[in-house]
């Protein structure tokens, strides 16, 4: 056998074993693009589950106020965001008034508050993290990030930097203090941002912000749940570039005893399918694991703010998926209207 035969196998075997793996990659990615279809016969109304639903109003807090929502026994309470910079309007002040408010009003219709905690923007125009932040002494505090086209896409506390990481974590103690065992729960932002141009930032600092992040927040609320929405990990995709970034934020939150979760329950987008939801599918878990069905979810369509009023009402095919294949403890949906009160609220009925 010749050196050129040999060397002409080696390389034929190599290319072989290389589309082999490629091709089980493909299919990897792939593994769940049908899974929904399991669920397409669900109907409504709502049959009663474990799932404890919530309804997400974003930073518009005022929305609460007289909601059909708070009739509605199916509905445990509402999830309120609340940004940082608000909370913290001076270095080591605290003002909590607007969640005191939120928190007794729903009280008083019988409903429970669960907090989202606001510390980054996909608004260019806005900043969500106190003003004190942006000084030298933490690096500014903040970071722009960029769109895929290189357009600004919102503004993110560097979580990554060990200074803004112990105020926050002194956010968390304080917000601990006043509302642990009082409200639902708090959950930290998705763990998706935008391209960040900064020489302090590596994937491997920002995975270590985050789960410093989660540590903190698990020890100022010992009572209420706690809850990380990890989605996309900067630095790896899932799941042929698997660094074991999520991976590692869901293997945290389970050792730690934080829940897990995130935005956008999108049945049939593959990115969601390879990174949340397939984080939340493929292990056991004994931390509580939420989804959110946020703006676009209804009509599978996070790009188009139209309103579609010709679309089919998927709500019992989500339920079922996240009821079913996600084994999920806790529902956020968005009351984006119209599809709030034309799709959501019917099937929810007290029946």
């Amino acid at each position: 056998m010749t050196k050129f035969f040999k060397y002409s196998l080696c390389l034929i075997l190599i290319l072989f074993i290389s589309f082999k793996t490629f091709a089980q990659t493909v299919k990897s990615a792939d593994r769940y693009l049908n899974a929904y279809k399991k669920y397409e016969n669900a109907t409504c109304p709502i049959k009663k589950n474990n799932i404890k639903n919530f309804v997400y109003f974003s930073r518009d807090r005022d929305a609460i106020k007289d909601h059909p929502f708070l009739k509605n026994p199916r509905f445990e309470g509402a999830q309120i965001m609340y940004s940082w910079d608000r909370l913290e309007p001076e270095e080591g002040k605290y003002d909590f008034s607007e969640i005191k408010e939120d928190y007794q009003y729903l009280l008083s219709h019988h409903k429970k508050l669960f907090i989202q905690l606001q510390d980054t923007t996909f608004d260019p125009e806005m900043k969500s993290v106190p003003k004190y932040l942006l000084a030298n002494k933490y690096d500014g505090g903040a970071v722009i990030m960029l769109k895929d086209n290189g357009e600004p896409d919102g503004w993110t506390a560097k979580r990554w930097n060990p200074n803004v990481q112990k105020r926050f974590a002194l956010l968390l103690q304080a917000l601990g203090k006043e509302f642990d065992g009082k409200i639902e729960g708090v959950n930290l932002q998705e763990s998706s941002i935008g391209e960040v141009k900064d020489p302090t930032f590596t994937p491997e600092s920002y995975a270590k912000g985050i789960k410093a992040n989660m540590l903190a927040m698990k020890k100022a609320f010992k009572k209420s749940v706690t809850m990380q929405y990890a989605n996309f990990m900067p630095g790896e995709s899932l799941p042929e570039n698997d660094k074991g970034y999520l991976r590692g934020l869901y293997q945290y939150g389970q050792q730690i005893g934080v829940g897990l979760g995130g935005p956008d329950l999108m049945v049939k987008r593959k990115p969601q399918l390879n990174n949340t939801l397939a984080m939340m599918h493929e292990a056991k878990y004994t931390v509580p694991l939420g989804i959110a069905v946020q703006d676009g979810n209804y009509i599978n369509d996070t790009s188009n703010n139209a309103i579609v009023s010709d679309h089919k009402n998927i709500v019992p095919l989500l339920v079922a998926f996240a009821d079913d294949f996600l084994k999920v403890n806790y529902m956020f949906w968005v009351n984006q209207e119209p599809y709030f009160m034309e799709d959501v609220m019917p099937c929810f009925t007290a029946k």
